[in-house]
C-alpha cells in the first residue's frame, strides 16, 4: 500500500530543504509518509495528490497553490511549524474546507525569554559592552563607560497579552515592575493578577508611561505598522522598544530614524521587515539596537516540542482525525 504523501515547503520560496528543518523531522516521518517537494506535488496532483501540506519557516500558503496541488479538493490539512500564521491565508483555506494547525503553547516560555534577553541587553548595553571588550578598548577602568538603566521597579508595557505576552508579564513580577498592557479586550481578573496585577490601558497611554515596551501581538491588517512614526514619538526618550512579534508591526524606516536621532533610547529586535534585512541596512550601523536573527523559539527543548506537535498533527490529518491545534 502506498504511503500518504506530505508536501514539505521551507521558507517564502517554498523550497524543499529538509536539512533546514529540525533534523528529527525526516526520521520521524520516513516510515509512515512520503515527503515530496512542491514541484512533485503539482506534477502528480491529478494522479497521486498530497494529503497534507507541512510548511516551515514562513512558507507562503494560499488558495491558488492549494488548487494546484489539490485540484480535486483532497488536501486534508496544512500543518504549520510555528505559532505565527501571517504567511497563511487562513480565511481562504477555511472557505475551501482545508483546516490549518500551528504550534501554540509550547513556545511561550522560550519566546518570552528572548524578549527578556533583548530587554536586558538594551537596559545594560550588553552589545556595546561586548564590542568594547572585543575591540581592545577595555585597557583601563572607566567608572562611567556604558552606564545602563534600571529594570527593577520600572514600568513594563506589553502590547498583546496573549500566551506569550502573559509569559513576559509573569517574569516581570520578580523585578517588581508595574505592568501595563494594551489589546482589543481586557483579560480576566485572574490573568491580570498572575501577570503582576497588570492594568489594561489604551495603547497611547501605555507608550507614554512605559520604560520598556514589548510587542507580542499577532501580525494582522490592524497591527501592520502599528508602531509608526507618530506612536514611536509617544514613547519616553529613555524607553526601549522590544519586538518579539513580527517585523511588520513596526515601521522600520521610522524606527531607524527615532533610534538614529535618539528620540527613544534603544531597541531590541528579534524580527524585522523585511526579513532577513539587507546586509547593508542602516539598523546594522546603529549602536543602540540589539539584534537577533528571529530566534524566539530557538531552544532545543522548545523546538523538540514544536516538532512533536507538527508530527502529531500530520499523523492526525493522514488518519482523517481532527487536528490537535486547529487555528482557522
Amino acid at each position: 500500500m502506498a504511503k500518504p504523501r506530505v508536501l514539505v515547503t521551507v521558507g517564502p520560496s517554498n523550497s524543499f530543504k529538509l536539512e533546514a528543518i529540525d533534523p528529527g523531522f525526516e526520521p520521524k516521518m520516513r516510515d509512515s509518509v512520503e515527503l515530496v517537494c512542491l514541484e512533485d506535488a503539482i506534477a502528480a496532483a491529478e494522479t497521486n495528490p498530497v494529503q497534507v501540506w507541512a510548511c516551515f519557516a514562513h512558507s507562503s500558503v494560499n488558495p491558488d497553490v492549494v488548487r494546484k496541488i489539490s485540484p480535486r479538493n483532497t488536501l486534508r490539512a496544512v500543518v504549520n511549524y510555528g505559532v505565527g500564521t501571517d504567511h497563511i491565508d487562513l480565511k481562504g483555506l477555511a472557505e475551501m474546507g482545508v483546516p490549518v494547525s500551528n504550534t501554540p503553547g509550547v513556545l511561550n516560555d522560550a519566546t518570552a525569554e528572548m524578549g527578556w534577553a533583548l530587554l536586558m541587553a538594551c537596559a545594560r548595553r550588553i552589545p556595546q559592552c561586548d564590542q568594547f571588550c572585543r575591540t581592545g578598548q577595555f585597557s583601563k577602568y572607566n567608572n562611567l563607560v556604558y552606564m545602563g538603566k534600571a529594570i527593577a521597579e520600572t514600568t513594563l508595557g506589553i502590547v498583546g497579552l496573549g500566551r506569550i505576552g502573559q509569559a513576559v508579564a509573569e517574569r516581570a513580577v520578580g523585578f517588581r515592575m508595574q505592568v501595563l498592557y494594551a489589546g482589543r479586550s481586557r483579560q480576566p481578573v485572574e490573568v491580570e493578577a498572575r501577570c503582576g496585577n497588570a492594568q489594561h490601558v489604551p495603547l497611547d497611554d501605555l507608550l507614554a508611561r512605559s520604560d520598556y515596551v514589548v510587542l507580542c501581538c499577532p501580525a494582522t491588517a490592524e497591527t501592520n505598522k502599528l508602531m509608526n512614526k507618530e506612536r514611536l514619538h509617544m514613547m519616553k526618550s529613555t524607553a526601549s522598544l522590544i519586538n518579539i512579534a513580527r517585523g511588520t508591526v513596526v515601521d522600520t524606516d521610522a524606527l531607524v530614524e527615532v533610534l538614529r536621532t535618539k528620540v527613544i533610547d534603544s531597541a531590541g529586535l528579534d524580527v524585522f521587515e523585511p526579513e532577513p534585512l539587507p546586509t547593508d541596512h542602516e539598523l546594522y550601523t546603529l549602536d543602540n539596537v540589539a539584534l537577533a536573527p528571529h530566534r524566539g523559539s530557538a531552544t532545543f527543548e522548545t523546538r523538540a516540542a514544536m516538532l512533536k506537535l507538527v508530527c502529531d498533527n500530520i499523523f492526525a490529518a493522514v488518519a482523517g482525525e481532527e487536528l490537535l491545534t486547529r487555528c482557522n
